[in-house]
């Protein structure tokens, strides 16, 4: 499965500061389909992300029913991403 979307990069300074995108809730329904074939636990789902150039891998958090994609420093490094920059979205999850 793949999707394209764009979302708001934002702060959470928790106990450990991350950075993240929500996934708009007609996507995270279509993840919620095949999250029980997915998941490998606490509602955690494995995805490869691309952000312009920059892909990795990491899991979607779960969040008020949807889903928030971690953009890690050094994405938001290489890519010029600050707080509240639209950022473009591609999410791959093999199911």
């Amino acid at each position: 499965m793949e999707l394209r979307f764009s979302g708001v990069l934002w702060y959470w300074r928790g106990p450990a500061p991350f950075h993240f995108v929500t996934v708009p809730p007609a996507e995270a329904e279509a993840i919620h389909e095949v999250a029980p074939a997915v998941t490998y636990g606490w509602g955690m789902i494995p995805v490869a992300v691309r952000v312009g150039g920059s892909e990795w891998t990491t899991s979607l958090w779960p969040k008020d029913g949807g889903y928030i994609v971690p953009i890690k420093k050094w994405v938001q490094e290489a890519e010029g991403l600050d707080v509240d920059d639209s950022v473009g979205v591609r999410l791959r999850i093999d199911v």
